[in-house]
């Protein structure tokens, strides 16, 4: 059984589910946010991975000493992954405009995508 924390969900859903572009899904059992077809953002046991231009991702990780490299399942490091992790649910607020980057990069990279012959 996926373990994550059901209060950092209800947070997430209450950010996220009201953006046009999101809908709920699972990955790896876990409760996850897509665009599409594609997984942008995911609860995973203590925290959120959330998918972002590289640049991002060595922001946060450089800066931000709640975040680390995302490795769901012991798997190697996802490219364009970090994991956010905080023990204060409603903290996960203060993280909004990155869930609104990780929308709008993954749907610019599906819209790339579509573009291509």
């Amino acid at each position: 059984m996926a373990n994550f924390n059901p209060n950092h969900k209800i947070v997430l859903d209450n950010l996220l589910l009201p953006h046009p572009l999101v809908r709920a899904g699972k990955m790896f059992g876990f409760p996850a946010y897509y665009v599409g077809k594609k997984l942008c953002i995911c609860l995973y046991e203590e925290g959120v991975g959330i998918k972002l231009p590289a640049a991002s991702v060595a922001m946060l990780l450089e800066s931000d000493p709640n975040a680390v490299l995302f490795r769901p399942l012991g798997k190697p490091k996802m490219r364009a992954w970090v994991q956010i992790n905080l023990s204060d649910s409603e903290a996960y607020a203060y993280y909004e405009a990155v869930f609104h980057e990780s929308i709008r990069y993954v749907h610019e990279q599906q819209q790339k995508g579509m573009g291509k012959a």
